[in-house]
């Protein structure tokens, strides 16, 4: 049985804590950008300020943060939509070649 199965739907917070994607992310120097789900998950993931009424600062550094993340979150969006993704049975390292082509196409036709 694998971990997603056993799991059921799976928050992808969890996931990240289960699969430790932070502590991957620091072995190899990198870090993130998460959404306000993921605050407080690893000093190596960004994440923007939380609550109302926050200063300018706050609100600048929340601004340039969704313009980092739009074109990923974007680039996410386009590939839910490509049925061919939906029940891939193949190689993980082969769905990431398909996800790849899928963005150039879409880069391709939109661009």
């Amino acid at each position: 049985m694998d971990l997603g199965s056993a799991l059921g739907a799976v928050h992808d917070v969890r996931a990240a804590r289960i699969w430790k994607i932070a502590e991957r992310l620091r072995a190899q120097g990198l870090l993130a950008l998460g959404d306000k789900a993921y605050v407080g998950l690893s000093e190596v993931v960004f994440c923007p300020f939380k609550g109302r009424g926050k200063p300018q600062w706050k609100k600048d550094i929340n601004s340039e943060h969704a313009q980092l993340r739009g074109p990923g979150e974007r680039a996410i969006a386009q590939l839910k939509q490509w049925r061919i993704l939906r029940r891939l049975r193949c190689c993980p390292h082969r769905a990431g070649e398909i996800a790849r082509a899928v963005l150039v196409l879409q880069l391709r036709e939109t661009g």
